[in-house]
């Protein structure tokens, strides 16, 4: 009996999607709401020197990035859990990707169409509990049907993905069945996924026998490293934050109240105790802030790590 890896990790999801360029197609063409005609036909890798710089967790992320016939770019993440911050990276990264191309006296008709696919092992939007898929692109307020072309960003939610949900696109359903069905407790595969040559051929990848000694190692610490960091960046935001936030505001609560006394004026005691929690609320943050990247950076998460996640320069970082 074939006993397998989970596809989602860094090693398999790049073996999977960054070496085989019909099944990276397959997905894309799956999960992308390509109109009719404007499917992907071929694609090709970026080459290293191509790819914008990455300003992500250290393993939390793993990513692919390719180009296809239309002269469209792809960029297919796989985020293993999820924080705040990762929305805004996700626009930064797609949105960096769409202008890098150009060179200077490059005309803006030069700039190319970016699609940026986010698979997240997580949570995201807690608020939209029914739906799994979510696409973001550039709106009218008031008019949201009116569009501006140029880069689009995909979150697909696993945990929150039921095949029932998804009616009209057999091969989605398929693909995120791999994604989340496959991992070492997976004995059987079932048949309607076995008898699609693409799902076929990348469940061939993620057996375990296909893999050395020394690859199994590193896609065990992967996951560990995964736990690791997990811990690290959300307990520790969690508990900084909160009591950052709670001596912010008993001191800000302190500081309007005495203000306001002073006054003497019912006027002034509400305006003071208003700007003093704004006040008290905007230190603790701050101090939270430093508190939390103190106590990541004493549990050796790196210096990058820190300064990305929590809004921070390197140097600042650095300092503490």
């Amino acid at each position: 009996m074939a006993k397998y890896l989970d596809p989602k990790a860094d090693l398999t999801f790049k073996k999977v999607f960054g070496e085989q360029k019909d099944l990276l197609q397959s997905f894309l063409n799956a999960v992308l709401p390509l109109k009719e005609g404007t499917e992907i036909e071929s694609l090709e890798y970026l080459s290293p020197e191509m790819v914008p710089e990455n300003p992500a967790k250290k393993y939390s992320i793993v990513d692919v990035r390719c180009t296809d016939n239309h002269n469209r770019q792809f960029i297919v993440e796989m985020q293993m859990y999820w924080t705040e911050d990762f929305l805004q990276r996700a626009l930064f990264n797609t949105s960096k990707a769409y202008v890098r191309p150009l060179e200077k006296g490059d005309g803006y008709d030069e700039l190319r169409q970016v699609y940026c696919v986010s698979i997240i092992n997580d949570i995201a939007f807690p608020n939209l509990k029914d739906e799994f898929y979510h696409r973001y692109v550039p709106a009218n307020i008031e008019h949201p049907e009116n569009t501006i072309k140029g880069f689009e960003t995909i979150f697909l939610e696993l945990p929150k993905f039921r095949p029932s949900s998804v009616s009209d696109k057999k091969m989605m359903v398929l693909w995120l069945r791999f994604l989340t069905e496959i991992n070492e407790q997976t004995k059987e595969i079932p048949a309607e996924m076995m008898e699609n040559e693409y799902i076929s051929k990348a469940v061939g990848i993620v057996e375990q026998s296909a893999y050395t000694d020394a690859q199994r190692m590193a896609y065990d610490k992967f996951w560990d490293e995964i736990v690791s960091e997990r811990t690290l960046i959300k307990g520790y935001f969690r508990q900084g934050h909160a009591e950052g936030r709670a001596e912010g505001l008993a001191e800000g609560r302190a500081e309007g109240r005495a203000e306001g006394l002073a006054e003497g004026l019912a006027e002034g005691e509400k305006k003071g105790r208003a700007e003093g929690m704004k006040e008290g609320e905007e230190k603790g943050r701050k101090d939270a802030t430093i508190a939390n990247a103190l106590s990541l950076k004493k549990n050796g998460v790196p210096v990058d790590v820190i300064a990305n996640s929590l809004g921070l320069s390197i140097d600042d970082v650095r300092k503490l």
